[in-house]
C-alpha cells in the first residue's frame, strides 16, 4: 500500500507531471531523428542496367545457330545444314531482391529492395541470374529434308534442343 501512495503522491506532483512530459516529447523527438537518418542508408539505390548490345545477342545467335547446326547435320539423312534463329529480346538480368510483406485486416502491403554490394568504390546491384535471350522462331534449310521422315526428325530435334514447340519451326530443302 505505501507504495501506492507514493505514487498518488508523485502523481499529484505537478514537477513530476512536467519531468514526464518532457521525457515523452524527447523520446518522441529521437524516434522521427532515428528514422530521418536511416532513411538515408536505406533509400532507394539507382541500379545501374546493364544494356546488352545488339553485337552480344547476335553472338549469342552465331554460336547456337553454329551449334545447331552441327547437330542437326549429325541426324541419319539430313545432308548439308543451315540454321537462321530470330530472338525476340535480349538478355535479361533478374537482380537479387529482398522483401517484406505485410498484411493488415483490408489491406496488404509489399516492399521490395534490391541487394546492393559494394566493391571498388562503386555500388551495384547483385546479379541473381542471365537470362538468354527467348528464341522466336528457326529456319533450318537442309539438303536431305525431301524426306517427310527427315524433316520431322528436324523439327523435333529442334524443338526439343531449343525448348520451342515445333510451330516455331521452319524446315525447307537447301538448293
Amino acid at each position: 500500500m505505501e507504495m501506492v501512495e507514493r505514487l498518488r503522491a508523485l502523481i499529484k506532483d505537478r514537477k513530476w507531471a512536467v519531468f514526464m512530459t518532457v521525457c515523452g516529447i524527447a523520446g518522441m523527438l529521437l524516434i522521427m531523428l532515428s528514422s530521418l537518418l536511416t532513411a538515408d542508408k536505406d533509400r532507394t539505390e539507382t541500379i545501374k542496367e546493364e544494356k546488352i548490345s545488339i553485337t552480344d545477342t547476335s553472338d549469342y545467335c552465331r554460336a547456337t545457330e553454329k551449334r545447331l547446326e552441327g547437330f542437326l547435320s549429325s541426324i541419319d539423312g539430313a545432308g548439308d545444314v543451315s540454321v537462321y534463329l530470330t530472338v525476340g529480346s535480349s538478355e535479361r538480368y533478374i537482380y537479387a531482391s529482398e522483401g517484406r510483406l505485410s498484411r493488415g485486416e483490408s489491406k496488404t502491403e509489399e516492399e521490395k529492395k534490391y541487394v546492393i554490394v559494394s566493391g571498388s568504390g562503386e555500388r551495384n546491384a547483385l546479379v541473381e541470374t542471365v537470362e538468354a535471350p527467348e528464341i522466336t522462331g528457326v529456319v533450318i534449310a537442309s539438303s536431305g529434308s525431301g524426306s517427310a521422315y527427315v524433316r520431322e526428325q528436324l523439327y523435333r530435334s529442334a524443338a526439343a534442343a531449343l525448348g520451342i514447340s515445333t510451330s516455331k519451326i521452319f524446315v525447307t530443302k537447301l538448293r
